[in-house]
């Protein structure tokens, strides 16, 4: 009996192994799609003169790599009509101005010509005010096993204000976004809640504060909402294409992936303790 279960498991062990085989799953590949990168963030205290904006391109489910959209011709207008250039450095896709102008509250146009079409987007550039301090809690959460982080500034109480988080500890190389509103707090002060069981004393975490329109804070309250659902992940799916504000206006049922996003920011980094 014994040698008749040791005869019957092994049949089953060489049944199961025969029935494994790699299928390679034929995906439609769409035409590939612009993807724009150009968020426009003006540090406090510097000139805020140096930008970039990468643009690639989508590629098939099964690449490992990012296709670089090279070759673009990529510049912005501000209010007052002048242009500033974004020049590509070494066919990587990477565009670069060195001699950008921010202006609070100041309109701004971006134009893309690339693959032969053009993109536009407009957009504001939006303030932010300062970081004043920040506190922590090492009791935190259902469990009380999270470390908490409170990042503390005032809303200026004089206009509706959006403003964008985002969390880098040193632990991880993705950082968390958060978003907050003045709708309930309009001139009080504000905090933005961090909290994770990863975070240890001695670690670090870069902290930034951005101002940011309307439109931009309902675009990222999507991918926020998306990333959460996915407990956090980048690279989920999501359920719908997710529209930025860049047009194609030679095409434009052929449109971009991306946005084009305009913010002063603060940023603080913070020791655990």
């Amino acid at each position: 009996m014994k040698n008749i279960k040791i005869y019957f498991l092994i049949a089953i062990s060489i049944l199961v192994a025969s029935c494994e085989k790699v299928i390679d799953v034929d995906l439609n590949t769409a035409p590939p799609k612009l993807v724009i990168d150009a968020a426009i963030k003006w540090q406090k205290g510097t000139l805020g003169n140096e930008q970039s904006i990468k643009l690639t391109t989508t590629t098939s489910y099964y690449s490992n790599q990012v296709p670089a959209a090279t070759g673009a011709t990529v510049y912005i207008t501000d209010a007052a009509n002048n242009v500033f250039n974004f020049v590509e450095t070494a066919s990587t896709g990477n565009y670069v101005c060195t001699n950008f102008r921010p202006v609070l509250n100041g309109n701004y146009v971006l134009t893309i010509r690339y693959d032969g079409a053009t993109y536009n987007a407009t957009e504001t550039l939006k303030p932010v005010p300062t970081i004043e301090y920040i506190t922590q809690r090492n009791d935190g959460g259902f469990t009380g096993q999270d470390i908490e982080i409170k990042t503390f500034f005032t809303d200026n109480g004089t206009t509706e204000d959006y403003y964008l988080f985002r969390y880098k500890p040193s632990y991880t190389a993705i950082p968390i976004y958060a978003l907050e509103e003045d709708r309930f707090f309009q001139g009080n002060q504000i905090f933005g809640l961090y909290r994770s069981d990863k975070l240890e004393s001695g670690q670090n975490i870069d902290i930034s504060l951005s101002g940011i329109s309307k439109q931009y804070f309902n675009y990222m309250k999507i991918l926020v909402s998306i990333a959460g659902n996915s407990n956090g992940s980048p690279f989920q799916s999501p359920s719908a294409t997710v529209r930025g504000n860049v047009i194609n206006t030679t095409t434009e049922a052929n449109y971009p992936l991306g946005y084009f996003s305009l913010s002063e920011q603060d940023t603080k980094t913070y020791t655990i303790n």
